[in-house]
C-alpha cells in the first residue's frame, strides 16, 4: 500500500475522515495476513514509511504508525503518506539467559528489600 491520505474532504467531518483512514490501514494489514506464508517464513512482517508527502517519507516502525497519524492530526496537517509493504519475516531466538537472568536478578533484589522491610 503506497498512498496519501487527505484528512480535509468537504463535506466530511475530520475526525470521521480519520477514523476511515486508520480503518483502511488495519484493514489492509489484516488481508496481508491471512495469504499463505512463503516456505521457511514464520510471519508476515511489514516495511514501512511515513511522512508528509510522498518525497518526504522516512522509514518507521509499524507499531508507531497510529501514534504518527494521530500527530499529524492534532498539528492540523492536511495530509499524509503511508507505504506499507509485506514481507515475509523470520523469527530468531532470543539469546540464552538474556532475559532470564535480568528477571531474576530483579526478582532476588525485591525479595531482599521485602524482607529488609520487614523486619525478619
Amino acid at each position: 500500500m503506497k498512498k496519501t491520505f487527505q484528512l480535509n474532504i468537504e463535506g466530511k467531518n475530520r475526525d470521521r475522515v480519520l477514523d476511515a483512514v486508520k480503518h483502511e490501514i488495519r484493514k489492509y494489514v489484516k488481508r496481508e495476513r491471512r495469504r499463505e506464508l512463503p516456505a521457511g517464513a514464520d510471519f508476515w512482517d511489514f516495511d514501512c514509511r511515513f511522512g508528509l508527502a510522498q518525497d518526504k517519507a522516512e522509514v518507521v516502525h509499524f507499531a508507531t504508525l497510529t501514534g504518527l497519524i494521530d500527530g499529524v492530526a492534532k498539528d492540523g496537517g492536511a495530509q499524509f503518506y503511508v507505504e506499507i509493504l509485506a514481507k515475509p519475516g523470520h523469527r530468531t531466538a532470543r539469546p540464552a539467559g538474556a532475559r532470564g537472568a535480568a528477571a531474576s536478578a530483579a526478582s532476588a533484589e525485591s525479595a531482599a528489600n521485602f524482607l529488609d522491610e520487614d523486619g525478619s
